[in-house]
């Protein structure tokens, strides 16, 4: 904590040693949102580059001025929170003064900005992520309150912890874990009891894209246990969008990716080239929109496709039919499909890229 004290204590010495100047103080941030601050390395993911592109936020320029003032506010919440020892999420900040905020993406924007300009995880300035992800299966751990949880013999979903780091004691006999895309189907594989049927195994969804516990806890699980993790997504554009998240990381995440990816992530389903091969009839794929034709062309100009060469052949798959298919279409061939049948073999064959 003192570390971040004083981190947050050189950004005010440099705002006040420019007003003894009479200079405009001025805040300087990495880029983040620039592709040509983020490298590809297979071992990590996409993470950012030690001498990356930087913008400003100015004090003395209309369109930022703002940001800079709202940026020392949340710099000066985060001051207190971690002198006093208090934690709060996002959404507390917000709303602690939802007026000045405007919005919540402001505060999550300018906390991420924080986060990296000072080179300090999101956990150590106190802030809370809420999470909105489940877990399942053979599993327990002990929070970070003392609180014991079991997942192993109960039907029922846990929510991802709010402090994932803090988690300990963790126990498994899962052979393998599956990230789950949606929270319809998590449901549905719970209900036919698949954490049990086929082999003892986690499942993790993040409900569409992750929240960060969920990224943390799939990282944390794969350190304790390094078993298999395997991702049941959606065949379209959106769901490929996800399961890279895991992967690889997202480029505004770049500069914590150490934490976040698991690279060794596999793709089980639903393949593009699945739908041919289970002779899926037409009428239940749903066609391309102009939105899901670019998402596709941008995902395939990412650096991390050029090393996934099956990967790649289903994108081409998916460009070429310009259909989509959501993991239900199973149900057209039976109402069980996915869990009796479609996992099963594909775990069993080795029917994953």
């Amino acid at each position: 904590s003192s570390e971040v004290l004083e981190a947050i204590e050189n950004v005010f010495q440099d705002v006040l040693k420019s007003l003894a100047q009479k200079k405009a103080p001025v805040l300087t941030l990495a880029n983040r949102s620039d592709w040509r601050n983020i490298e590809f390395k297979d071992s990590v993911g996409l993470q950012m580059i030690p001498h990356c592109t930087t913008k400003q936020i100015r004090s003395d320029c209309p369109r930022s001025a703002l940001k800079f003032a709202l940026t020392l506010k949340v710099l000066s919440v985060i001051y207190k929170m971690v002198q006093s020892n208090t934690y709060a999420t996002k959404r507390d900040i917000y709303y602690s003064d939802t007026l000045l905020f405007g919005s919540q993406s402001v505060v999550d924007s300018i906390i991420n900005d924080i986060s990296c300009m000072l080179k300090i995880p999101r956990r150590s300035l106190h802030i809370l992520s809420t999470t909105k992800g489940f877990v399942a299966g053979n599993l327990s751990y002990t929070e970070e309150d003392g609180t014991k949880v079991n997942c192993t013999y109960s039907a029922t979903v846990f929510t991802v912890p709010s402090n994932v780091q803090g988690i300990k004691n963790l126990i498994s006999h899962a052979r393998f874990m599956l990230i789950v895309e949606k929270d319809a189907t998590f449901q549905r594989l719970l209900d036919d009891d698949f954490c049990n049927k086929v082999s003892p195994c986690i499942m993790i969804t993040g409900r569409g894209v992750p929240d960060l516990n969920t990224r943390l806890l799939v990282r944390k699980l794969w350190d304790s246990f390094q078993i298999p993790i395997f991702t049941l997504m959606d065949a379209d554009p959106h769901g490929v969008e996800i399961m890279c998240i895991y992967k690889y990381g997202s480029v505004s995440m770049s500069f914590e990716a150490h934490h976040l990816t698991v690279p060794s992530i596999k793709w089980l389903g639903l393949l593009p080239s699945d739908l041919e091969r289970l002779n899926i009839h037409k009428d239940v794929l749903i066609p391309f929109t102009k939105q899901d034709q670019n998402k596709l062309a941008s995902i395939q100009k990412r650096p991390y496709i050029a090393c996934q060469p099956m990967w790649k052949r289903e994108l081409e798959i998916m460009a070429a039919s310009k259909l989509k298919a959501e993991i239900q279409v199973l149900t057209s061939l039976s109402s069980d499909y996915l869990s009796r049948v479609y996992l099963p073999n594909k775990l069993q064959f080795g029917g994953w890229l």
